[in-house]
């Protein structure tokens, strides 16, 4: 096997930007594969969920935002807390920050270790970075779920339960039929599942889909126009996770090492996910973490620059 460049070092190329209404007023910025963001209009404020990785990067979505509304950007909402998510928010001059009680946890216990290790995996992400003033602190934080008014818009907070983190949450708005999903649901892209809760994700994804939405913004990928591409997408995202999964359980069960549960993971993820957005980036984190899971390991052991890469050079480096 060919040695393969580290996470994504190696993918330095501009992303096409779209920026599409996906509701009466809330409108999706998505980028071939990159994280996304949402952003919900009320009627005298809006709210924009996840807020991309630098405040350079924020900048971006501050734009369009423009081109929309002149309305000012009241609250930025974390879906969680990795550092692609949340460094970006200082851009958007927000009166809330919020998250997850959860997210704060995290935040508290690895944040840190979480933004060394992005920094280096993601490069072309960090565009500017000398621009991040440090961690981003939620202001506001709830355990299951929140209520936030945009004049009269409502915008319901909830966490529905694990899966990408275990801390994520979403948005729904009800007026519209529409959620923000976070990287809960990915779309034609790889599900990063290094900081996953295996088990639970396909449950929480249920909840999402009870909600029968008519549209989402999802983590990564094109918005989710239509019952139709939600529920794909759903189930494009549950069969990621339970197919990765799956392969680890039964490979713990064999007593194999690591490394081989990374090559019996390959023989069934490649035929159906190698097409999709950053799956080579993701698939070594991935299945440490699925072996961990299958191991007894509950807690997602933290990254760090420095495991990144022994992890990296023992799982795609030949």
């Amino acid at each position: 096997m060919t040695a393969k460049g580290f996470a994504s070092t190696g993918d330095m190329t501009e992303k096409t930007i779209t920026f599409s209404e996906i509701g009466p007023d809330i409108y999706a910025f998505t980028a071939e594969g990159d994280p996304n963001t949402a952003v919900i209009v009320g009627d005298d404020s809006c709210l924009v969920f996840d807020a991309q990785a630098t405040p350079a990067m924020a900048n971006s979505v501050i734009e369009r935002v423009k081109t929309v509304t002149d309305k000012p950007i009241k609250y930025v909402v974390l879906s969680h807390y990795h550092a692609v998510r949340v460094l970006g928010a200082s851009a958007y001059k927000a009166q809330g920050v919020v998250a997850s009680s959860e997210t704060q946890r995290l935040i508290v216990e690895r944040g840190q270790q979480d933004w060394d290790s992005e920094f280096g995996r993601f490069p072309r992400l960090f565009r500017d970075a000398e621009s991040i003033p440090g961690l981003t602190w939620p202001t506001l934080t709830f355990d299951t779920g929140m209520t936030i008014y945009l004049g009269k818009r409502e915008v319901q907070l909830m966490h529905l339960g694990a899966g990408h983190t275990s801390g994520d949450i979403v948005a729904w708005v009800p007026d519209a039929q529409v959620m923000c999903s976070g990287d809960l649901i990915e779309y034609h892209s790889a599900c990063y599942c290094g900081d996953a809760m295996l088990r639970e994700w396909p449950l929480t994804l249920n909840e999402i889909r009870d909600f029968n939405p008519k549209a989402v913004a999802p983590g990564r990928g094109d918005a989710l126009k239509g019952t139709a591409t939600v529920n794909e997408a759903i189930a494009m995202t549950r069969d990621f996770v339970t197919t990765l999964y799956g392969a680890a359980e039964l490979s713990v069960a064999r007593g194999r090492t690591l490394k081989e549960t990374m090559a019996a993971s390959r023989d069934v993820m490649d035929p159906k996910f190698s097409s999709f957005a950053i799956y080579e980036h993701c698939l070594p984190f991935n299945v440490s973490r699925a072996f961990d899971e299958a191991s007894g390991i509950d807690d997602p052991v933290i990254w760090t620059d420095k495991r990144d890469r022994e992890m990296w050079a023992a799982l795609q480096g030949g």
